[in-house]
């Protein structure tokens, strides 16, 4: 079984189903042409990083249980630390601790919001409703788990995304796995290993951004826009080519200005998304208060017995890990290439904010989701996706398929800045540090947008799609070599505040 990956993740017969192609007969024969030439290779490489077992009747990705294991593992090592930790986090980002003359460009709050804009997405709207369709309630239980156990994995890999940042005269930083990976094993006696798996990670990154981060952000976003405004008969049918002008521009305007433009964006959309989003669920949950006992309940029988149409308990928890993995990122290290560039003398602060993505993302937003398609009542209505999800919301709010709609372009728009950056530092590690390479970039991601909105490239997201998951196969093996690194920043940083050369600033 394969499954689309993006920070909007989805299952390619949601794709297919939920974002019809309109298109013109002409970009249709360009359309095919190009994935003629690209699905030989794109089946070969998604075959082998989705490959499946079957276990109790359904399939498991192993990629999965290469992400839900270390972050078990990262979480037993640390002492559960997001759990520990997890009033720390708040101060910081509040700016408890901040200090503005410290190096970096962003604020632990803008390090937050931009990772959290390449997560949060239509993975969190309609990812889940697929999970609870198969799975049953009970995938809930299990997607909460592996969220919780994914805060320990964004935990070590963003501290040492900013333990091992290059940090220039210009103020500016660069950071993120193929920096920690290279340097890190460098100062272990392997520094091949360390080179080899760095390369790795960044052509997997640009690959990755490129695509699920960028051409199929794009295509998402016009199909949402096309479908509700009257679908085949839309004045915008057709016309991908001018919506992906449009949203070029606009994104190019954002990430010329480098990080901190994109965190200026990203800090108001992130949380604006979220408290739309979350309070019309809220709403929901409150006007049928009555219901949200016995939907826990269904929730927690159903992860031990089984309450969906496939696997019984092990299909909700198949289900559930999918959903958390495939949504908030934990282990695949984009995140990390974010939080480098915040201000901070402190690797570990970094870490602990980090730990909270996982938690709103999975934990707070995924389970709302569940949460709502559980109480309206709509979870056997024999829809799945996006559909099921606008059709729980609407059973309250009749509205809310607009605004839902509004919330794609948003999360898409969001999604493509994040990746942008993620894209752009892979690509200077690898070519270097210049401000006519990071050009040659920008204007390269910014065409895609517009290929990306007005054609169907199946097989080159699909190629994309693999391309976001191998980032986690460099990126784990290198954190486990660096776990006692992540250790060592932990016992110093905690003997600072104990010494008071840490304290508050306000």
């Amino acid at each position: 079984m394969f499954w689309k990956k993006t920070a909007a993740a989805s299952t390619v017969a949601f794709a297919s189903a939920v974002l019809p192609h309109v298109a013109t007969a002409q970009e249709v024969t360009l359309d095919e042409k190009i994935n003629q030439v690209v699905a030989p290779v794109s089946n070969v490489i998604a075959g082998f990083m989705f490959y499946s077992v079957p276990v109790a009747g359904t399939d498991f990705p192993l990629i999965v249980g290469w992400l839900v294991v270390a972050a078990t593992i990262f979480t037993l090592y640390f002492g559960f630390v997001q759990f520990r930790k997890f009033s720390h986090a708040i101060a910081l980002v509040k700016g408890d601790y901040s200090h503005p003359e410290d190096a970096g460009e962003v604020s632990h709050f803008q390090a937050l919001a931009t990772a959290l804009s390449g997560t949060v997405g239509l993975g969190n709207i309609a990812g889940v409703a697929v999970a609870v369709s198969i799975g049953g309630p009970g995938a809930t239980f299990w997607m909460i788990l592996a969220g919780l156990l994914g805060m320990a994995s964004k935990f070590t890999e963003c501290t040492l995304g900013v333990k091992y940042r290059n940090e220039y005269a210009d103020g500016r930083v660069s950071g993120g796995p193929m920096y920690y990976l290279s340097k890190g094993l460098a100062a272990k006696g392997k520094p091949g290993i360390g080179k080899v798996l760095a390369v790795v990670f960044s052509v997997c990154c640009i690959g990755g951004a490129v695509g699920g981060g960028n051409m199929f952000q794009s295509n998402q976003a016009f199909q949402q826009i096309v479908n509700v405004t009257g679908g085949p008969q839309s004045v915008l049918a057709g016309s991908g080519w001018l919506f992906g002008l449009v949203m070029a521009i606009i994104v190019g305007v954002v990430i010329i200005g480098g990080i901190k433009s994109i965190a200026k964006v990203t800090e108001k959309i992130v949380p604006l998304m979220a408290v739309i989003y979350v309070t019309a669920g809220m709403i929901i949950i409150i006007s049928n208060i009555t219901m949200v006992g016995d939907a826990f309940a269904q929730i927690f029988v159903g992860a031990f017995t089984g309450a969906g149409v496939a696997g019984g308990m092990i299909g909700a928890l198949i289900q559930g890990f999918k959903r958390a993995a495939f949504s908030n990122e934990a282990g695949i290290g984009s995140a990390a290439i974010a939080h480098a560039a915040v201000r901070t003398k402190e690797p570990v602060t970094e870490g602990y904010v980090a730990l909270l993505e996982p938690f709103i993302d999975t934990v707070v937003i995924c389970t709302m989701t569940a949460l709502v398609i559980t109480i309206s009542g709509e979870l056997n209505s024999g829809l799945t996706g996006v559909e099921l999800t606008s059709a729980a919301f609407a059973s309250a709010f009749t509205w809310f398929p607009l605004v839902l709609a509004l919330a794609v372009v948003l999360f898409a728009f969001s999604t493509m800045l994040s990746w942008s950056y993620y894209g752009l530092k892979a690509w200077t590690y690898l070519v270097g540090e210049g401000t006519g390479k990071e050009i040659v970039f920008k204007l390269f991601f910014c065409l895609c947008v517009i290929l990306g909105a007005s054609m169907n490239l199946g097989p080159v997201i699909d190629f994309s799609d693999s391309m976001i998951f191998a980032m986690a196969i460099p990126n784990i093996i290198g954190l486990y070599f660096l776990m006692p690194v992540v250790r060592a920043e932990i016992s110093q940083y905690w003997d600072k505040i104990d010494r008071g050369e840490i304290r508050k600033v306000k």
